[in-house]
C-alpha cells in the first residue's frame, strides 16, 4: 500500500506537459475496495467505490469514478458511474462510462457526456478524447454552450490548443438574437468567431443572411461574408461579391458587383459599392451606380456617380448626384442632379452650379429636346404612366427638322403633357419665340416662320409638330427659305445636344471607365486535419482488446469528413490573409449615414 501511494505522490507532482506521450508510464490508481474475478474479468482488478470514488491518474489527467475494471498489465480501464475526468485547469468532463488507455492516452465516454472548458461547455452521447493530439471528436449528435450561443450538429471537433471547434452535418447556432444553419463551421471559443463553409444562413426577425462562405463574430454580432451572399430584410436584397453586416447598428455593405432589390417597388439599383441603413430606411450606391424601376411595362434606368434611396416603401425618393443620364424607350435625359418622389410622382431634373461652368438639364422625348433652369417630370401615381412635365426659366425646344434646320420654340416656362406615355401637347409662356420650318403635304418647304407671341400652343402627332397655335401680341411672318439668312436660323440661346442623347440602355454609360474594382478580401478554406483515428503503432488499438467498442468504430470514415476544405475545393476568391489577420482586423467600413430629410 506505500508502494501504491508512492506512485500516486509521484504521477500527481511529476506531471509532464500535457499532449506528450509517456508511453512506459503505468497508470497509478486508488480504490476502497479492491477485488479480483478471473472467471469474468480475467486479469484484471475490479475497483469499487465505499467512502471515497475510485482514483486514476496517468501523465497530468485524473478519473475519478464508483466503479472501475483495471486492465493493469494492459495500462488500461474501465470506469462506471459518476465519471469525472479532469485534465489540469483546462478540462473537466464527465460521464455514465469511459475508457482509457495509458500507452495510446486515448479516451472513450459515453452516456451523459458532459466537457467544460473556460468558455465553453459540450455534451454530447458520446465523445473521443486523444491527448496526444488533445483534440476530442463526437459523431453521433452534440451540443456547445458558448457565453453568447448554443451550437449543435452531427459531428463535432475540438481543438484544444487553438480552442477551436469544427462542426459537420447540419450545424445550428442558436442566439437569443438570431440562428445559424451551415452545412460546416469552425468556431474559435475565446473570441467567439464563427467560419462559415457552404450553404449557409443567419436568420432573425428583421434580416436573413445567406453565404457558401462566411465570417461571424457571435459576440460583436457583425460579419464578412463571400461567395454567392446576399442580405434580405423586409422589403431589399443586398447581394455583392462581399458583403459586411452589423446587426446591432442595423447596417450593411457591398462591395463589387452589388445589387440592392426593393421587392415591394420592382426597382433594382446595382453599382460596386453600396451601404444600406435599414432603421433609416435608406441607400447609398456609388461606382457605376444604376437605378431601374418598372413602369407600365416599361423600364426607367437613372445613372448618376451616386444613387441615394430614402423613406418608407410606399414613400420612396430617390436623390442622384453629379452627371446624371436617364434613359427610357421613349425618352432619355441628362442634368447634375436629380430628385424622384415615387409618392407624389415628381421627378426633378435639377442644376447645380459647380467648378466648369452651368449646363441645364436636357430632355428628349422621341425627337424633341426640352432644355431649361430645371425640369419637373409628373407621373400618374396610379398607371405609371407620364403625365405631364414643367420647364422653368430659359426653356427651350427643339425638334430637327424632317429634312434640314430645326424646328425651335423658346419662352420663360414650357408645360408639356404626355399621352400614352408620348408627348402630346405643349404650352409656353412669357416672350415666346418660334421658328418653324414649313412644309406641305408633299413635304415640300413651303418657307421659315419666326414668331413673337404672349403664349403658343403646340399640338403633336407621333412625336412631329402638327399644329401651332400663337396667342397674344403676335408678331411674325412666313419667309421663303431664299430670304431667310441662314445665320438668323437659329434662335438667341439655342444649343442642339443631339450627340448627347441617350438611345440605349448601355448608352447610360458612353464615356465614362470601367471603375476600379476593389481587391475582395477572401476567406480561406480551412486545412484539412490529420484524420481522428490512427494507430499508434502497427499492433496496437486505439483502446485496447477488453474495449467495449468494436475495433471498427474507432475508425474514420468518409461521410463524417470534413466537406469543405483546401485540397479538393477551389474558388476564385483568392484568400489574401490568414485567419488570424481576417479576425484582428475585420472592422466596419467608414460610412456616410443618410438623414431622411435630406
Amino acid at each position: 500500500m506505500l508502494k501504491k501511494y508512492l506512485l500516486l505522490f509521484i504521477g500527481i507532482f511529476a506531471i509532464p506537459l500535457l499532449g506528450v506521450a509517456q508511453n512506459s508510464q503505468e497508470i497509478n490508481y486508488d480504490s476502497d475496495r479492491t477485488l479480483k474475478n478471473e472467471e469474468r474479468y480475467p486479469g484484471a482488478l475490479i475497483l469499487s467505490k465505499v467512502d471515497n470514488q475510485v482514483y486514476f491518474d496517468h501523465d497530468g489527467i485524473e478519473v475519478w469514478c464508483d466503479n472501475a475494471v483495471f486492465y493493469k498489465e494492459a495500462n488500461f480501464f474501465k470506469a462506471y458511474g459518476n465519471i469525472r475526468m479532469k485534465q489540469g485547469d483546462s478540462v473537466n468532463m464527465t460521464s455514465n462510462y469511459a475508457e482509457y488507455n495509458g500507452n495510446t492516452e486515448f479516451a472513450f465516454a459515453s452516456g451523459n457526456v458532459r466537457m467544460e472548458r473556460p468558455q465553453t461547455t459540450l455534451e454530447t452521447d458520446s465523445l473521443f478524447f486523444d491527448r496526444l493530439k488533445q483534440q476530442a471528436y463526437y459523431r453521433s449528435g452534440g451540443k456547445v454552450t458558448d457565453t453568447a450561443s448554443v451550437l449543435t450538429s452531427r459531428i463535432g471537433r475540438y481543438f484544444m490548443e487553438e480552442d477551436k471547434y469544427s462542426f459537420i452535418d447540419t450545424v445550428v447556432v442558436t442566439n437569443p438574437e438570431y440562428t445559424i444553419n451551415s452545412e460546416q463551421l469552425d468556431f474559435y471559443s475565446e473570441s467567439g468567431h464563427a467560419y462559415l463553409y457552404g450553404p449557409s444562413t443567419i436568420k432573425s426577425e428583421t434580416s436573413t443572411v445567406y453565404c457558401e462562405r462566411g465570417f461571424y463574430d457571435t459576440r460583436a454580432d457583425n460579419g464578412y461574408f463571400v461567395k454567392n451572399s446576399q442580405i434580405n430584410y423586409d422589403n431589399r436584397i443586398l447581394k455583392g461579391d462581399s458583403l459586411y453586416f452589423n446587426r446591432e447598428t442595423s447596417f450593411a455593405s457591398a462591395t463589387n458587383n452589388i445589387r440592392v432589390i426593393d421587392t415591394i417597388n420592382n426597382s433594382t439599383v446595382t453599382g460596386h459599392y453600396a451601404e444600406v441603413f435599414r432603421d433609416k430606411d435608406s441607400v447609398f450606391i456609388t461606382k457605376r451606380a444604376l437605378a431601374a424601376s418598372l413602369q407600365d411595362k416599361d423600364s426607367l434606368f437613372i445613372h448618376s456617380d451616386t444613387i441615394m434611396i430614402t423613406g418608407k416603401p410606399d414613400k420612396r425618393v430617390i436623390r442622384g448626384f453629379y452627371d446624371v443620364r436617364i434613359f427610357k424607350s421613349d425618352m432619355s435625359g441628362r442634368s447634375d442632379s436629380i430628385y424622384s418622389n415615387q409618392q407624389s410622382g415628381l421627378t426633378k431634373l435639377i442644376n447645380i452650379d459647380r467648378e466648369g461652368g452651368k449646363r441645364n438639364p436636357v430632355l428628349w422625348s422621341g425627337e424633341n429636346q426640352m432644355t431649361g433652369d430645371s425640369i419637373h417630370l409628373f407621373s400618374n401615381t396610379n398607371t405609371e404612366q407620364l403625365d405631364s412635365l414643367l420647364v422653368f426659366d430659359n426653356a427651350f425646344l427643339i425638334q430637327k427638322d424632317s429634312i434640314e434646320g430645326f424646328n425651335q420654340v423658346k419662352g420663360k416656362r414650357l408645360t408639356g403633357y404626355f399621352q400614352e406615355n408620348e408627348l402630346n401637347e405643349v404650352i409656353i409662356d412669357k416672350n415666346t419665340e418660334t421658328l418653324h420650318y414649313m412644309r406641305n403635304d408633299n413635304d415640300d418647304l413651303i418657307g421659315i416662320n419666326k414668331t413673337l407671341a404672349s403664349s403658343i400652343r403646340i399640338l403633336f402627332l407621333e412625336q412631329q409638330i402638327q399644329d401651332i397655335y400663337y396667342y397674344n401680341q403676335i408678331d411674325g411672318k412666313l419667309t421663303p427659305e431664299a430670304d431667310f439668312p441662314p445665320n438668323a436660323r437659329e434662335l438667341k440661346g439655342f444649343n442642339w445636344r443631339g450627340e448627347e442623347r441617350i438611345l440605349t440602355k448601355e448608352g447610360l454609360f458612353e464615356g465614362k471607365p470601367e471603375p476600379e474594382l476593389t481587391r475582395i478580401r477572401g476567406i480561406p478554406l480551412p486545412d484539412e486535419p490529420d484524420e481522428f483515428f490512427e494507430e499508434r503503432d502497427e499492433d496496437e488499438l486505439l483502446l485496447n482488446e477488453n474495449s467495449r467498442l468494436k475495433p471498427e468504430i474507432l475508425k474514420n470514415r468518409d461521410p463524417d469528413s470534413l466537406k469543405f476544405k483546401n485540397e479538393k475545393l477551389r474558388d476564385s476568391l483568392k484568400p489574401e490573409i490568414t485567419k488570424d489577420s481576417l479576425r484582428r482586423d475585420i472592422q466596419k467600413p467608414k460610412i456616410s449615414p443618410i438623414k431622411k430629410d435630406q
